[in-house]
């Protein structure tokens, strides 16, 4: 599976738990931290933790097992490294602090 087909299935698996805002940032030829970020808030620390599920369901059924998972304690930011994908589940407010999408240049969520 390649890179760009990994960030497509992980955004379709936060969709599949009504993620808000899902962004693939496409980082290939700017850093070696990943190929992309996928970028989703949900509305609660359950909501992100169901969102984090979801991913890591999809993927597995794929036979794609992630490195690591992060922040799922109080789930305000869950991290899902991949490798070549770093999906990123924010509560909308930790999302508009830390902002990835403007640090890596990448278009904005349209609004609903």
């Amino acid at each position: 599976m390649t890179s760009e087909e990994l960030a497509a299935l992980i955004g379709a698996a936060a969709e599949d738990k009504k993620a808000r805002d899902v962004v693939a940032v496409d980082l290939r030829g700017r850093t070696t931290i990943a190929d992309f970020f996928v970028v989703c808030e949900g509305d609660t620390d359950r909501q992100v933790r169901a969102i984090v599920d979801s991913i890591e369901e999809a993927c597995r059924a794929r036979g794609v097992r992630p490195l690591h998972v992060a922040g799922l304690r109080d789930a305000s930011w869950a991290c899902i490294d991949f490798d070549s994908v770093v999906a990123h589940v924010f509560l909308p407010g930790e999302r508009s602090f830390y902002d990835l999408e403007a640090l890596w240049g990448a278009p904005r969520p349209r609004p609903a």
